[in-house]
């Protein structure tokens, strides 16, 4: 099977793909700079420390390992910052990513698969989001992220470079089988900080803002398991194995749940009370944001049969009791 070239694979998705891609034989090099991951999640194949932004760096992994693929995860992605710091994300995100197209293009390695995000297409309130969907970033982070789905077109045409983009929306739960989770520093995503509130290790989970345009104020997401996604991106992989053309794929479930729903869930998975407090908007945040994933379904033959909230909140639980990374 060969070799996979796993940039963010100490993250909290990367790691669950490594997890997927050693299962599907293939051996996971995880790439990763420890800012945001953890050397405790690499546990399915061998690590190298580094940046997106060394170069020398990346055509070294490259040369000692000979990848067949490259799985590309690694990205600054709080919504907030990238607000209050768009710099940051163009360097690391977009130069970052240039850097990886490059050294990969260098060394032959031509089936890439990355890690986008439903951030692209901005706040269109009342649309269930489809691949043909426009896209108008809100934010940095979602900019950046399109701005590298255009350098893999580009590179399509001038190398050849074959690729599937995955743009997915809200990533929940963990392994069931507890070795990898879901662990950030600081913590910004909303089923940890609330299973966190739940266990006292925060005072209340905020809910940022109460004043949106739906039935109960406050926003909608469309969240798909972290092992339904990652299994998307097995079935890409092979996709482009098979000699299949580039393509784009949403992933979500095509069901919205406000953040007053996501705690309702919570409290029934858990048994126990959910302290939380509001608070304002956030910048950059949009209304509503639920995908179309048919496409995903009929051509790759991709199926989130774990993406019902009330498994995503369990399997997260489980791994929240269990323990975490080394902090």
């Amino acid at each position: 099977m060969g070799n996979v070239l796993v940039t963010g694979g100490a993250g909290y998705i990367g790691s669950h793909a490594c997890k997927a891609l050693k299962a599907a034989g293939h051996m996971p090099v995880t790439f990763d700079n420890l800012e945001t991951g953890w050397q405790d999640a690499v546990k399915f194949g061998p690590f190298e420390q580094g940046t997106l932004l060394d170069r020398a760096r990346l055509d070294e992994v490259f040369a000692k390992y000979q990848p067949v693929a490259v799985m590309h995860f690694a990205a600054l992605s709080q919504v907030g910052e990238s607000m209050s710091m768009p710099g940051l994300y163009w360097r690391n995100n977009v130069m970052g990513s240039l850097n990886l197209v490059e050294a990969a293009v260098a060394a032959g390695c031509l089936d890439f698969v990355f890690s986008s995000t439903c951030a692209t297409y901005g706040d269109q309130d009342n649309v269930v989001l489809d691949e043909n969907s426009a896209q108008h970033p809100i934010n940095a982070y979602g900019a950046s992220k399109r701005a590298i789905e255009d350098i893999l077109r580009d590179f399509e045409a001038s190398d050849g470079l074959r690729h599937v983009i995955f743009r997915y929306f809200n990533v929940a739960g963990a392994d069931p089988d507890g070795e990898v989770g879901e662990f950030h520093q600081p913590e910004t995503h909303l089923v940890p900080l609330m299973l966190d509130a739940i266990e006292g290790k925060r005072d209340a989970l905020t809910i940022f803002g109460t004043d949106y345009d739906t039935p109960d104020g406050t926003c909608i997401r469309d969240y798909v398991h972290v092992c339904d996604l990652v299994d998307a991106h097995i079935l890409g992989l092979k996709w482009l194995a098979d000699g299949k053309g580039s393509r784009v794929f949403n992933l979500g479930t095509g069901h919205g749940f406000s953040v007053r729903e996501v705690i309702d869930h919570s409290r029934a998975v858990t048994n126990r009370a959910v302290p939380f407090k509001e608070g304002a908007r956030r910048a950059g945040d949009c209304t509503k944001l639920v995908s179309g994933s048919a496409r995903a379904e009929t051509e790759l033959g991709w199926s989130p049969h774990r993406s019902t909230l009330k498994q995503m909140i369990a399997d997260a639980w489980k791994w929240h009791q269990t323990g975490h990374y080394d902090q």
